[in-house]
């Protein structure tokens, strides 16, 4: 059997992992037929998946990988999942943006890539609780003709606050310079978003200040690839009615998108037509 070409490898894993998580498990003997691949080439990509923690192998295929509720994963870990799917996101998300704008990027992998999109949109102003979102800003304003700002290039309000494992800023001080704040667009990252619980995370004190930043903005849009589409952490801290875009990518099941029409206003999948 020929290894079909017309799928790259993160298609065939994303395909397969959500196989995994809508079945509750797979064989290796039906994941080649469905897609048309030799078992060596399902095999690595089981391998690459279970690597990533996000499927079990078992004897003859795989199970999901059930993470706990409070369980957070660090910044660097969480950086090499889905790396093509938060690029495609955040070129998207990027597009929506519009120049002298006020918006909010939350802490995340995502609204990190999100941010290197943004350094040529002239004249923003920034409000990150993320470490990591806000050195990318302050790299490129110091690349200005000796040592000075970068014209055009965006003023940044880093919050303050306790640090995360993902690099995220939260707690009291956090929260109490958000409140006074106001923003045109919030991005938000999620670790994991569903119609019961809503956008959730692991960490209690990040979940008050992901509260802060909602109701500081006009419009909120969750940028967030299809694995956190049904995760859910310990804590809700926004419904699904408070979100007014979601900006994911094409790994997204048929099943999923339907039930996202439902309850949000707009969906936009990288690459595709916009939807709402």
């Amino acid at each position: 059997m020929t290894d079909n070409q017309n799928l790259l490898a993160e298609q065939r894993r994303a395909l397969i992992l959500d196989e995994v998580r809508r079945r509750g498990g797979v064989r290796v003997n039906e994941l080649t037929r469905k897609l048309n691949v030799s078992d060596m080439t399902v095999r690595r990509d089981l391998d690459a998946l279970a690597r990533q923690g996000v499927v079990e192998k078992v004897h003859g295929g795989a199970v999901p990988v059930v993470e706990a509720s409070t369980h957070e994963p660090g910044f660097e870990a969480k950086s090499a999942l889905e790396l093509t799917a938060k690029d495609d996101i955040a070129r998207t998300a990027a597009r929506m943006v519009l120049p002298g704008t006020a918006i909010a990027l939350s802490g995340g992998t995502t609204t990190f890539a999100l941010a290197h999109q943004l350094l040529e949109v002239p004249d923003l102003t920034v409000v990150t609780n993320s470490v990591r979102v806000a050195d990318v800003f302050h790299t490129a304003q110091r690349s200005g003709t000796a040592g000075a700002p970068r014209p055009g290039a965006a003023a940044v309000v880093l919050t303050g606050g306790m640090r995360t494992p993902s690099d995220s800023l939260v707690g009291p001080v956090a929260d109490q310079a958000i409140r006074s704040l106001h923003f045109d667009v919030l991005f938000l990252g999620v670790h994991g978003i569903s119609v019961e619980a809503g956008l959730s995370t692991p960490n209690l004190a990040e979940a008050e200040t992901n509260r802060r930043l909602v109701r500081s903005a006009r419009r909120v849009v969750v940028v967030a690839d299809h694995t956190k589409w049904g995760t859910v952490g310990l804590s809700s801290f926004a419904r699904l009615s408070e979100v007014d875009a979601l900006v994911t990518d094409s790994g997204l099941s048929p099943a999923a998108r339907a039930e996202i029409a439902e309850h949000l206003p707009e969906l936009v999948v990288a690459g595709e037509p916009r939807i709402g």
